[in-house]
């Protein structure tokens, strides 16, 4: 109820994002950097992304002010609707984490992301229960690979189970709390850990920009060319 899918006014499905307030969606950066703002559609309260419960615009998206600073940090946004969402029992806001993960927790992935690496794709909105990965593990995993910074929380059951394309931006729950935004990882659950934004880590950034504070985050539509 708090997953979304992000499209473009003519496209599909091509990132998923979070509810976390009835007018802010939060997402990955690379899923909406470089696009015009009120082209962005956002699919609330369904499981099959082509059938939207409700659809809302964009009138304006904030990144990270250091993302992709260096590669592959603070792969963080936020979408501003152009109008309040209603919620109900389909359609509801997910709190952010209070507190960081602890190593082996459980967590939730969800998302329309393809069911393997090349497709096939699925318009059914999927839910897998994966389990956190300490950095430290994370890190020796990846041979301290300066992509996977201290923003970054990573998930790892087994081989097969992982997240894939059109599953970035996408919401990473546990306790019942928004933990962590898909950002990249080796495609498609082959043995390597996903790496997500790190919603506990970002939180400071994420409350200056609903609350107005982060004027440097702020993206133009005008800056922005359409599809």
């Amino acid at each position: 109820i708090y997953q979304v899918s992000i499209q473009g006014q003519y496209n599909g499905h091509w990132c998923g994002g979070t509810i976390i307030d009835k007018r802010w969606i939060l997402t990955a950066a690379h899923c909406i950097d470089g696009y015009n703002p009120p082209y962005l559609r956002i699919i609330t309260g369904t499981v099959e992304w082509d059938q939207p419960h409700a659809i809302y615009h964009s009138d304006e998206f904030y990144t990270h002010c250091n993302y992709d600073k260096p590669d592959y940090a603070n792969d963080i946004g936020l979408i501003h609707l152009n109008d309040s969402i209603v919620f109900d029992q389909y359609t509801q806001a997910v709190p952010l984490a209070s507190k960081a993960l602890e190593d082996n927790a459980e967590a939730i992935l969800t998302g329309w992301g393809d069911m393997g690496y090349g497709g096939p794709s699925t318009k059914i909105l999927q839910k897998i229960t994966l389990r956190h990965m300490s950095h430290k593990r994370c890190a020796e995993v990846y041979k301290d690979e300066e992509i996977l910074d201290v923003g970054h929380i990573c998930t790892y059951t087994k081989e097969g189970e992982g997240a894939c394309q059109g599953d970035s931006g996408g919401p990473l729950i546990s306790g019942g709390e928004l933990v962590g935004i898909v950002n990249w990882g080796q495609p498609c659950a082959v043995g390597y850990p996903d790496a997500y934004a790190s919603v506990y880590f970002h939180r400071d950034w994420i409350r200056r920009v609903m609350s107005g504070t982060c004027k440097t985050c702020h993206c133009e539509a005008s800056n922005y060319p359409s599809f």
